[in-house]
């Protein structure tokens, strides 16, 4: 009878542990999120570099992107060092070798200066030019996008200083 209440007190043990991602669960999450920000990352890179160091806000794309960015740099608030550390690994193999071991750190510290960014203009904008693009109107929605929209001014000056860091 006292092995059963021992079973059963250590398969409540893991599965409380599990459900609380203490067995590992936030390294993962910061794994894929540093990946799709690199991803990210590295397409709006492109566009950037072919564009003479500028960042298009008329280019539906780069709105997707940059809210994607966005999104991952909001996890980055108050994130564990594990956490970091995945992310880190995560945003290298993501971003196709343009962040390196080299700046990462560069590259980390202006993600962090975006965490507090609200991306909402941006999703915005993304989700509207979306729904317009079947109707070539995608610039309407990122249009509405200017340097007075909040956090606008903010995260292009802080991806300008990532993207030239890369």
């Amino acid at each position: 009878m006292k092995l059963i209440k021992h079973i059963a007190a250590l398969m409540a043990t893991v599965l409380l542990l599990s459900s609380c991602s203490v067995l590992g669960g936030g390294a993962s999450s910061g794994l894929k999120s540093g990946v799709n920000t690199g991803s990210a990352l590295s397409a709006l890179y492109s566009v950037y570099r072919a564009a003479g160091g500028n960042i298009d806000l008329s280019n539906a794309a780069n709105i997707v992107n940059i809210g994607k960015i966005l999104t991952g740099a909001g996890t980055l608030a108050n994130a564990t060092t594990g956490y970091l550390d995945q992310f880190k690994t995560g945003l290298m193999s993501g971003a196709s070798k343009i962040v390196n071991n080299s700046n990462v750190s560069k590259v980390m510290t202006g993600l962090q200066a975006l965490s507090s960014v609200d991306p909402s203009a941006f999703k915005a904008a993304a989700k509207t030019a979306a729904t317009n693009a079947a109707n070539n109107a995608a610039t309407s929605a990122v249009s509405t996008l200017n340097d007075k929209t909040a956090g606008v001014a903010t995260t292009i000056s802080a991806l300008s200083s990532i993207l030239g860091a890369l």
